[in-house]
């Protein structure tokens, strides 16, 4: 998995080279309230399996989540997800939440889910090279289906894939890509610690948007690697996260880095990013407050890539923040997650989860 990326790090340089980079969008309140993305909590969550297919496990079993995001009037942006455990393993017990214990196994080792992931952008009118609209109007439109696949090996780690074919169709031009994550998981006895790893978007282009010379034109996944970590503490309600990605490449930067002001002459000009600030482009800091029950969670998180790209000079935002809550009653699960992105573009998330094996008791 490591070396992986470095064998395709000549057709991958900086920011702006792949496409789909709507693979890289939060497609749960849970995950854009814990920044974006995070590889490492397993805690019966199934849209984290679409962050790291490894960190589907026994409580994702029979696990239905519905998820709607809203990002700019006009457009849909969500998520539909349903887990699913087989496989046998006799005389064992099954996990509970706080983990496994030394000796145990679950009784169903094989753990598999489905998602759908869907961003609709909406109806655009036609115009011509002036900007007067010439009648019509043309939509775009991109779909992912994940499923996932992880196997537990013995109490403490997990091993899972997932096969992720991709569709665009923007006005008349349309393209299909085939894409894959591996990833892996690790966690403590009493899962006070837990890390994952997993690298996201191994593919390409099968089906181009336009032809060059030769056939259609293929292009790459947004590939990314993520190593995350996170800690609970065993006695105060308190978990803290920390998710390192896209470490396959170190310039996140475009052709132009950032904007400073000229002290001279006041003018905004653009400048290079310093080594401490492409270091922490790659980190995303989030804390939980969750009870050992899990009967509710708060959580606060930083994107510092985030805030570097989108907060506006000289004015105030919070963009990079991300904020977010839920509560478990009986068989559901309701989530709700807002982040910003500049000063007056905020986006919301909501989920609901329902375990089936509860409601059909």
């Amino acid at each position: 998995m490591i070396l992986l990326p470095v064998t395709l790090q000549a057709q991958y340089k900086g920011g702006g080279t792949s496409v789909f980079t709507f693979l890289d969008l939060p497609v749960s309140s849970r995950i854009n309230a814990l920044g974006g993305s995070n590889v490492s909590l397993r805690d019966g969550d199934v849209s984290m399996g679409m962050c790291n297919p490894a960190l589907l496990g026994e409580r994702t079993d029979k696990v239905l989540q519905l998820n709607f995001s809203y990002y700019l009037p006009g457009t849909m942006f969500g998520s539909v997800l349903y887990g699913h455990n087989f496989g046998e393993a006799k005389g064992l017990i099954k996990a509970n939440s706080e983990g496994l214990e030394a000796n145990d196994k679950p009784q169903k080792p094989n753990y598999f889910a489905v998602g759908i992931h869907y961003l609709d952008y909406g109806y655009m009118p036609y115009t011509d090279e002036t900007g007067a609209q010439t009648g019509g109007r043309f939509g775009a439109k991109d779909i992912l289906i994940d499923a996932m696949y992880a196997r537990q090996l013995g109490p403490y780690f997990t091993v899972g894939v997932s096969l992720k074919p991709v569709y665009s169709i923007y006005e008349s031009y349309h393209s299909f890509a085939l894409g894959a994550d591996v990833g892996a998981h690790y966690q403590t006895k009493d899962s006070t610690f837990q890390m994952g790893l997993v690298l996201r978007n191994i593919g390409w282009q099968l089906v181009g948007f336009y032809s060059e010379e030769g056939g259609s034109n293929h292009e790459m996944l947004p590939l990314n690697l993520e190593l995350g970590l996170n800690y609970r503490f065993k006695h105060a309600p308190i978990r803290l996260h920390m998710t390192l990605h896209d470490l396959q490449q170190w310039n996140l930067g475009y052709e132009w880095n950032g904007l400073e002001k000229d002290p001279t002459t006041g003018d905004i000009v653009a400048h290079a990013v310093k080594w401490y600030d492409m270091l922490f482009r790659h980190t995303i800091f989030a804390i939980d407050i969750v009870p050992r029950s899990e009967r509710f969670y708060l959580t606060l998180s930083y994107n510092h890539r985030r805030r570097a790209e989108m907060n506006l000079t000289d004015q105030r935002s919070l963009a990079g923040f991300g904020i977010g809550a839920g509560v478990r009653i009986k068989q559901c699960r309701i989530g709700f997650g807002m982040s910003q992105l500049t000063k007056s573009n905020f986006s919301y998330q909501a989920g609901i989860s329902l375990d089936i094996n509860s409601l059909l008791k």
